[in-house]
């Protein structure tokens, strides 16, 4: 199943998305075998994966009688609301980021071989790390699919972009072991940590430098577990204006995602909603010569087959 969340008439709207219609999530519930109730994607979190699929063909059934609300759109950013039902609502209703972060996003660093050799003798520093480095951006950072990057360039000249895949715990825990780490993973999503450089360099540690407002885009969609193929084939690209720049697979790794939910909650209760960044392939814009970092008009997009497109441009000197 796939999920996404979207402002429609004032209101953030759940909605599941099947060949690319978008059908209200309540709805699909209402429908689905023991009428249950969902006011919104959090109310899917711990749901076993048979209540999932009941939704899931709740979603179908509600498509094939041709009860969809719209489409969706990923480079815009917006679902397309179909035009017997738009009325005051508007065409276009923008994609919130899928789920709302209920604290700090738990972000994983130098966690792909070549992203460890292009940042030596960085600020990120050389070595390949013996366990997760492990680090958090501020949940005013997150911003949805189609909303504008601010540049900041009060604050920093080296605005750089980082692509990666995101984990959705739907079920949280302490010392979880790594081999039911995945029964905890509710689904992936994509997220492009947005990153300033120099602010890194400056103040020798990541918070602030991958904290500003607008530096955590996270979206299109939930991909729930029971959907995802297996993890070898999950593969993520970075594209800057049309050209790609990152390229990786989730099973490359260093540490995998087992591996960084047992760490993580081996001494801290881990809950439903964390969002964990998984790590960023080679290809930022920090590790050209000379740089590359982002400017005031550039379009990131962070893509992957079995999720969809993240896409955003980067605003002005806001």
């Amino acid at each position: 199943m796939r999920i996404c969340r979207f402002l429609w008439e004032g209101r953030a709207r759940a909605g599941g998305v099947v060949g690319g219609n978008v059908i209200l999530l309540a709805s699909a519930a209402g429908v689905a075998s023991g009428r249950l109730r969902l006011r919104g994607i959090e109310d899917l979190f711990g749901l076993p994966d048979e209540r999932i699929g009941e939704i899931e063909e709740g979603l179908v059934r509600l498509m094939n009688a041709g009860l969809g609300l719209g489409v969706l759109d990923e480079e815009a950013g917006v679902v397309r609301i179909v035009e017997e039902l738009a009325g005051d609502g508007g065409e276009s209703a923008p994609l919130l980021p899928p789920v709302a972060p209920i604290r700090n996003i738990v972000c994983i660093g130098k966690n792909y071989r070549a992203h460890v050799n292009e940042v030596a003798g960085t600020a990120i520093g050389r070595d390949t790390p013996e366990a997760p480095v492990v680090f958090t951006k501020a949940t005013t950072a997150v911003i949805g699919p189609g909303g504008t990057i601010p540049a900041h360039r009060d604050v920093t000249r080296e605005l750089d972009y980082e692509g990666e895949i995101a984990v959705i715990l739907g079920r949280g825990g302490r010392r979880i072991p790594v081999e039911s780490a995945w029964d905890h993973v509710f689904g992936l999503t994509l997220i492009n940590d947005v990153t300033a450089r120099d602010l890194q360099r400056r103040h020798r540690q990541f918070f602030l430098g991958k904290s500003l407002d607008g530096a955590a885009p996270l979206g299109p969609v939930i991909v729930h577990r029971s959907a995802l193929p297996p993890v070898e084939e999950i593969t993520l690209t970075t594209a800057v204006n049309g050209e790609r720049r990152q390229e990786g697979r989730l099973s490359d790794l260093i540490f995998d995602v087992p591996t960084l939910i047992a760490t993580l909650s081996a001494g801290m209760t881990l809950l439903p909603g964390d969002i964990i960044a998984t790590g960023t392939p080679a290809g930022v814009g920090g590790g050209f010569d000379p740089p590359r970092f982002l400017a005031p008009g550039d379009v990131v997009e962070v893509a992957s087959p079995a999720i969809g497109r993240l896409v955003n441009r980067v605003g002005g000197d806001g």
